[in-house]
């Protein structure tokens, strides 16, 4: 079952193409169950077959998404996902000659498309691309916008062995300008052999057992050290730097065990397995810190409110893996969030530990941190506004440095009026 972003727009260049191709889709044992703001759906197949009815494409898809749009004056984000009433457009193909297979999935006035390509010895998804219709007030209620936008990718990382299927069970997130597109349970296959999957799997990275997994969290977790500070950059279109962060982190996850007993488990990032992305819009800015090796994967996403030229962290969405817990596929979203608030131009600094609670069974506590989004001058941080942990931590040294001048004082005082009481007895002859 894939997860495709549902932010993936149609390929309007392979229009003419469905001449030759019949189309099938199965599956109405799919459903929806929600958590939190998200929407999982699950499994609705598609099948493209050839003019002499092969199958030539075999998918079972489900995928949750967020698309940011505008509604007057304000940022709103939607919550969707592909629903099993789904059907393969007429644009699918198998290809002929140098043409490449091609699935194209409508639903609504919104579509989906999955480009194939073959080279030796594996498949890969070429190109994904989605167009979503901002007329769809169901979907995007209040937008200011009508008409379609369209979100094209060619760096999806699906692809597998000739005659195997793609399959992926751990989620895969896609971050791209104003959408985010996680992946589960993806089942794909193209370039069939037999009108039907083959037996051979080609599994995910995400699937992969780490080299170094993390320990079965006890009932009572060890103290872990102070993590690591790591350094983060993320460019404009303009090349200049748009979003700066410096800090350490560490994830605290609170989870039920497989025996039923709820059990708490501690991750700090640890920078040398990180890779980092980004990107920025006019009024958002968003990073994502995510680690193959340690199976996490972890979105900030910051707004500025114009209005007041306010910045601060609106939404913090998570993907781990918990070895010992019942579910071991951990997720968390939080969408509404108003941390780490700062002034346009100026940056957020805090060198106190501090604990962001972002769901009820996940926080993160953060360390010698700096960070700014938007308007950044140089590629450096702006002047700092500091947290209230730190300035209560300079009142201590500021309160006993005080006292000890106060006292230097008194005893200097004392001293004066006893000399001068001193002199005091003697008579002038």
């Amino acid at each position: 079952m894939v997860q495709l972003p549902i932010f993936v727009s149609l390929h309007r260049h392979l229009a003419g193409l469905w001449a030759s191709a019949y189309f099938a889709q199965s599956g109405t044992f799919c459903f929806v169950f929600i958590t939190g703001v998200f929407q999982y759906a699950s499994c609705v197949r598609f099948e493209v077959k050839d003019s002499n009815n092969k199958t030539c494409i075999l998918a079972d898809l489900s995928v949750n998404f967020t698309v940011e749009y505008s509604a007057g004056t304000k940022q709103e984000t939607a919550h969707f996902v592909l629903p099993e009433t789904s059907t393969v457009a007429s644009k699918s193909t198998c290809g002929q000659d140098k043409e490449a297979p091609l699935l194209v999935i409508a639903f609504g006035n919104h579509s989906l498309s999955v480009n194939f390509t073959k080279s030796d010895g594996s498949y890969q998804v070429d190109e994904l691309v989605f167009i979503y219709n901002l007329s769809d007030k169901v979907i995007f209620p209040g937008a200011s916008e009508n008409g379609t936008k369209e979100i094209s990718t060619n760096k999806s990382a699906i692809s597998a062995k000739t005659n195997s299927v793609y399959r992926c069970f751990n989620p895969h997130l896609l971050s791209f300008e104003n959408v985010n597109i996680t992946f589960y349970d993806v089942k794909l296959e193209a370039y069939l052999s037999n009108n039907t999957y083959s037996k051979d799997e080609s599994p995910c990275s995400e699937d992969f057992t780490p080299t170094t997994a993390p320990t079965p969290a006890p009932t009572t977790a060890p103290v872990k050290p102070t993590p690591e500070v790591g350094e983060y950059r993320v460019n404009g279109t303009s090349g200049a730097a748009c979003l700066l962060a410096k800090m350490g982190l560490k994830l605290n996850f609170t989870y039920s065990t497989k025996d039923g007993k709820v059990s708490f488990y501690e991750y700090n990032i640890i920078p040398k397995n990180i890779t980092f992305h980004g990107h920025c819009t006019n009024n958002s800015a968003a990073l994502t810190l995510s680690s193959s090796v340690d199976q996490v994967e972890i979105l900030f996403n910051f707004t500025l409110n114009t209005t007041v030229s306010q910045v601060y962290l609106s939404q913090v969405h998570v993907i781990a893996t918990i070895p010992d817990a019942k579910d071991p596929k951990f997720e968390g979203d939080n969408a509404s969030l108003s941390y780490m608030q700062t002034t346009a131009h100026k940056s957020f600094k805090c060198n106190t530990k501090q604990t962001f609670q972002i769901t009820s069974n996940f926080s993160i506590d953060t360390y010698n941190l700096q960070l700014q989004a938007f308007d950044i001058e140089d590629n450096k941080f702006g002047p700092a506004v500091e947290c209230a942990e730190d300035q209560n931590g300079m009142l201590v040294p500021i309160v006993v440095g005080a006292a000890l001048a106060g006292l230097v004082l008194i005893v200097l005082i004392a001293y004066l009026i006893g000399r001068k009481r001193s002199h005091a007895g003697y008579q002038t002859i």
